[in-house]
């Protein structure tokens, strides 16, 4: 293909190139087949609620070798099941099986995993409807359910 059309009656002819042209960039492509939506377990939302189904511990990638408290969820509105990190000290003991759980994204590049933590990509924010941060600041005691 040569060079672009120019001239008076050329803009029907750029504008179907520039149309084409879009779908070699990947941003575009995303954006305009709702990509995000349907690989999210969010499903485009910003926090979702889950079941605790059980507390692991990752080991963090190298050069680090901490273990790095985090939970398996499984999501209330689909089913699916995630891994969600427990941020600050002693938040373990804050979380139980079973509890109902606010998870939001970490914020990582891109939507993928953050730091060094392999591929978490959710942090969670509230148990049983108390904030995590407050449990651990000891501004509140944690609900019996």
């Amino acid at each position: 293909m040569g060079s672009k059309s120019n001239g008076l009656n050329a803009a029907k002819k750029l504008a179907q190139r520039q149309r084409k042209s879009k779908w070699c960039n990947k941003w575009f492509v995303r954006r305009e087949l709702d990509l995000k939506k349907k690989a999210d377990p969010l499903e485009g939302a910003s926090q979702a609620k889950g079941i605790v189904l059980e507390k692991i511990q990752l080991e963090a990638k190298q050069p680090n070798s901490g273990m790095r408290k985090c939970v398996r969820v499984q999501l209330i509105k689909n089913g699916r099941q995630v891994t969600a990190f427990l941020p600050r000290d002693g938040a373990q003991k804050m979380v139980d099986e079973h509890d109902e759980v606010l998870i939001e994204s970490i914020g990582g590049v891109m939507g993928r995993a953050k730091g060094d933590i392999p591929g978490v990509r959710w942090q969670v924010i509230k148990v049983n409807d108390q904030s995590l941060n407050a449990l651990l600041s000891g501004r509140i005691e944690k609900a019996r359910k």
